[in-house]
């Protein structure tokens, strides 16, 4: 089966070492990316580690085909257990760093330890250079990265790094790279803050070292596929779908009051595409879905936003401006904050001071939770440890805020929210295509679990490839097939094994079936909620049994 290639490299900023360690059996088993990086996380994070801790570990990684020029491979997973929602969580990102990552000649990036003052690590083919920066301290992404390139040669393209909401540990912090491509859900950011580390820069000329033999055919398939499309995602992002969605399904607004937007049209895809002055792409990729966007006349260019910041930022905090939209998207990518739990905490404060629409407020609340002053040191909390203080209803799964795609009206991707080990992220499953499309009945939740159990597992293995998920069209099943020479029952069990790994790390961390909770009702939930441990061999409270190849993996190298 194909896998990534390359060791583990373990960096401890407050001991300023580094070492390599083999897991050629390991990513054998795992393939690469979010697999492999959760096997790791579940075996050398401890299951009682404080989020903010130096014995929490933060993994950046890649899989086999960040060695190819296929479209849609222009990704990097990251994972760790998050402050936000106190369990395990990975996320990803696109833009330019993996062709970068993969030229180090390591597969997994471990970060642990917490450095005495802010820190640069340089990772290269030939070692690895710690660089205080302490007049990096508060600095913004931009600035950050500007800063590599001015001083090292290394522009965004090969950074990632944290903006003074990370430094500040605010609990839904990013890490970007690229400036506006966000390692977005869960906090990572504040991770890195809570370790001093400023910035990762990576450059090195030895992929060979690590090369994969990567089947031709469908690589090039699927790249000439995706430069012939013609996908209304191609000219306007995801924003495409958005007043398909307010019309006929939920867009949610003014903090969940309303199921629909008056406004949707002013800061839907249209509006978007007519700010759009340039293509964009992730590296190696000539599908080209990113949007570059600037008003003249307001003096803001940014990329984005794509529809879930549409979501948080526009209908939610009933703004339907896009130039509104747009700015903020900018300063949350410059501040460094997941647009999603950024806008979705803004609304809430707009809502207990009954101020929806004002925009302006919105990025000033923003900003303050950027630097967690005043009001927005109770903000930068999140929602599910804020929303008592605002006197609003906490609209979280585990803590996470949740996504635009309401599981008030798809009940299957309500109850995917519900189980979901992340919490009320819309990419664990998926489930909501289906629904949208009419493929599955968006109403009920009896007799969806198996197909929730399938989407899910499916993700894992998208997420560990690593592959796009707008390239889901074009890398079908039996190209995945072809690609990593393994039947699809093989690779949705790396999916399976993965999930299991995160459901038990956060069982020991004290979640069960309890914390599986909506805060609205959804039909037969309680029976759907069985159904979905049954499908997946799980206990009734929602645990997994201490079986060993869970809770020991002799694949996985001890910390110690």
């Amino acid at each position: 089966m194909l896998h990534a290639n390359g060791p583990l490299l373990t960096v401890d900023v407050g001991e300023r070492t580094a070492t390599e360690t083999s897991i050629e059996d390991l990513l054998a088993d795992t393939v690469g990316g979010r697999a492999t990086a959760t096997a790791l996380a579940h075996e050398r994070i401890p299951f009682d580690a404080d989020p903010f801790g130096p014995e929490n570990r933060a993994y950046l990684s890649t899989g086999p085909l960040q060695q190819s020029r296929m479209s849609f491979t222009g990704r990097m997973n990251m994972t760790g257990l998050s402050p936000l929602t106190d369990g395990l969580v990975s996320t990803n990102a696109g833009g330019y760093l993996s062709r970068n990552f993969v030229d180090t000649a390591i597969s997994v990036l471990e970060l642990t330890g917490k450095s005495d003052e802010p820190l640069a690590v340089h990772v290269t083919d030939s070692g690895v250079e710690f660089e205080p920066v302490p007049e990096l301290a508060g600095a913004t992404v931009p600035e950050t990265s500007d800063y590599m390139d001015e001083h090292h040669g290394l522009g965004p393209e090969h950074c990632i790094a944290i903006g003074p909401a990370g430094e500040n540990l605010v609990r839904f912090a990013s890490v970007m790279t690229f400036d506006s491509r966000a390692f977005g859900r869960g906090g990572l950011g504040a991770v890195l803050g809570s370790k001093n580390v400023k910035c990762v820069t990576f450059e090195g000329d030895a992929k060979e070292a690590v090369e994969v033999d990567i089947p031709s055919s469908p690589t090039t398939d699927v790249h000439r596929e995706a430069a012939q499309s013609d996908d209304l995602m191609r000219r306007q992002g995801t924003t495409g779908s958005t007043e398909f969605i307010n019309d006929n399904f939920s867009l949610p607004t003014r903090y969940f009051e309303d199921y629909e937007f008056e406004n949707a049209a002013h800061i839907g895809g249209d509006a978007v595409e007519a700010k759009k002055y340039k293509k964009g792409a992730c590296s190696a990729c000539a599908y080209a879905c990113k949007l570059p966007t600037r008003d003249e006349d307001r003096g803001v260019e940014t990329e984005g936003p794509e529809f879930e910041t549409v979501y948080s930022f526009g209908s939610l905090q009933g703004v339907g401006d896009i130039v509104d939209v747009m700015q903020a998207n900018d300063l949350c990518d410059t501040l460094g904050m997941d647009t999603i739990s950024a806008g979705v905490t803004v609304a809430a404060y707009l809502a207990s001071e009954d101020e929806f629409g004002n925009a302006a407020l919105a990025r000033e609340i923003t900003e303050r939770i950027a630097h967690r002053e005043g009001v927005g040191d109770v903000l930068a909390e999140g929602v599910a440890r804020c929303h008592d203080d605002l006197g609003v209803d906490d609209y979280t799964v585990k803590g996470m805020e949740f996504a635009a795609h309401d599981g008030r009206v798809l009940h299957g991707q309500g109850l995917s929210y519900a189980v979901a080990n992340r919490g009320a992220d819309h990419m664990y499953a998926g489930m909501l295509g289906l629904e949208y499309s009419g493929e599955l009945d968006p109403e009920g939740t009896l007799g969806k679990a198996e197909t929730l159990v399938t989407m899910e597992n499916h993700n894992v293995f998208r997420d560990t490839g690593i592959i796009c998920a707008f390239g889901s069209d074009y890398v079908t099943e039996d190209r995945l097939e072809a690609l990593f020479d393994a039947d699809y029952t093989t690779l949705l069990d790396i999916g399976a094994r993965t999930v299991e790994r995160e459901r038990h790390f956060n069982n020991r961390r004290g979640l069960d079936r309890d914390d599986d909770r909506l805060p609205y009702e959804i039909p037969d939930f309680e029976d759907a909620l069985t159904e979905y441990y049954d499908a997946r061999g799980w206990n009734y409270d929602g645990t997994v049994a201490d079986r060993a190849a869970i809770a020991v993996d002799s694949s996985v190298p001890s910390a110690d």
